[in-house]
């Protein structure tokens, strides 16, 4: 299948435009042009990303995490972008991109159903439409009233985590939830105004953290790869059904840390 199809197949889901400004998404490297037969998805073009894909025989990576975020000057193989950029354009891979767009048409929907929350509203609104709302995030209610340390258990099974970080009273009694996968703390302030009893989330500090609890919101820190990683097993899924003839390989489950 031309890399040009499988494009609009990606952007039907995850349309450019919903990208935030400040973002940098679609195809960052390679020719669109060329015939696809392997992708390999991972959640960051790290070098085990890349080298994997290499090693396959993928002509495209696709991840949720852009790897030219910022303008570069140069490419050159003793900066850690210009080795993975060099390394994708010597094997001939294709690198694209879905970061924001994904998180706003995809992410929110998905993260909460993988929570069962009902009655959804939009967390952070950044696109107002005529008939709906999209954004960041989503607000909803959990199907039966859940203890704080419950509904923690509950996040490590829904999204195969060995743990999570929590702020709060492990007893307190929880209906409303606010889930925001990636770096959450900026939205903090909006899941206090919609009302929401915990925000399941990532990136939280200390301070922010505390704040939040002191404000009547409990925290759940699930990290940053604890609630994204949905991406890659989604995008498999999503693309196995339209690009008939093209093997679609998915990255293990690999947490970028680890912990003692």
């Amino acid at each position: 299948m031309q890399g040009r199809k499988i494009i609009e197949i990606l952007e039907a889901q995850s349309p450019l435009s919903y990208a935030y400004d400040w973002d940098n998404v679609g195809l960052l490297a390679g020719n669109a042009d060329k015939e696809i037969h392997k992708i390999f998805i991972s959640l960051d073009a790290t070098d085990e990303a890349v080298d994997e894909a290499a090693r396959i025989g993928a002509d495209l990576l696709l991840t949720h995490h852009p790897l030219i975020f910022k303008g570069i000057r140069r490419v050159v193989a003793d900066d850690f972008i210009g080795r993975r950029l060099i390394k994708l354009i010597t094997n001939d891979i294709a690198y694209y991109a879905m970061h924001t767009n994904f998180d706003v048409k995809g992410m929110a929907e998905l993260s909460a159903a993988m929570l069962g929350l009902t009655s959804l509203r939009v967390l952070d609104v950044s696109v107002a439409e005529e008939d709906r709302e999209e954004g960041i995030g989503r607000v909803g209610e959990f199907m039966e009233l859940m203890t704080l340390r419950h509904c923690a258990n509950f996040v490590k099974a829904a999204f195969s985590l060995e743990q999570v970080k929590i702020f709060g009273n492990p007893d307190k009694v929880l209906k409303v939830a606010a889930i925001s996968p990636g770096s959450g703390k900026s939205e903090i302030a909006n899941a206090i105004a919609k009302g929401a009893d915990v925000l399941i989330t990532g990136d939280i500090d200390h301070h922010d953290g505390i704040d939040a609890v002191a404000r009547g919101l409990c925290i759940i820190d699930a990290g940053h790869y604890g609630l994204e990683h949905i991406f890659i097993r989604y995008m498999k899924e999503y693309l196995e059904k339209r690009c008939v003839g093209v093997e679609v390989v998915a990255q293990q489950l690999t947490f970028p840390f680890w912990v003692l």
